[in-house]
């Protein structure tokens, strides 16, 4: 802790360890509240936490500093400065995320499950043109009905599920069939 004398107190707090950890992070939240500048410090490292970019933007959002300390010799690089930061928006995830989050039909992903794909919008649309061709082989502007983006599907064939019967004719195979006994047609 270091206190300047003959201007206006300003105190700022350092926090030492040899590595970034979750330890450290909590120290320094709980000094926030006496300190005006928190900065946390850390032996330096090639490929550790402290060159971590994601630890670095954890340290601004919180409004910490980050020094990385080399050894030996002592040189002291700062990685983040203790300023207030907000993140930049990345505005084509966010756009990605409301598409996807539009084109759901329903809740169909419980959550805490790890052994179970998720279910996507896309999938969802492969079921829909999976539960349409299980009665007989058809074209994709059939399909476009349940998926305007039947021919895209069936072409792709992601997950394995469709058999090109003709040239423009497609139909569903057993992997589809056991898709369709697992999932219905979501």
């Amino acid at each position: 802790m270091g206190v300047r004398d003959g201007e206006p107190p300003v105190l700022v707090i350092g926090e030492m360890k040899l590595g970034f950890t979750l330890d450290l992070v909590l120290q320094g939240v709980d000094r926030l509240a006496s300190a005006d500048e928190v900065w946390l410090a850390v032996a330096a490292t090639r490929r550790g936490r402290d060159r971590d970019r994601r630890a670095r933007t954890l340290c601004r959002l919180l409004g910490f500093g980050l020094l990385a300390v080399h050894m030996p010799g002592g040189h002291v690089e700062v990685l983040a400065e203790p300023e207030p930061y907000r993140p930049r928006a990345n505005l084509r995830r966010r756009r990605a995320l409301l598409a996807e989050h539009r084109a759901r039909r329903g809740d169909p992903s419980p959550g805490g499950t790890r052994s179970e794909p998720i279910m996507t919008a896309y999938r969802q649309e492969a079921l829909a043109c999976a539960a349409r061709l299980a009665a007989g082989p058809l074209r994709p502007r059939d399909l476009r009905a349940v998926s305007p983006r039947a021919g895209a599907i069936l072409l792709r064939d992601v997950y394995g599920w469709f058999s090109r019967v003709e040239r423009g004719v497609y139909g569903l195979n057993d992997q589809g069939r056991a898709a369709l006994a697992r999932w219905g047609s979501a």
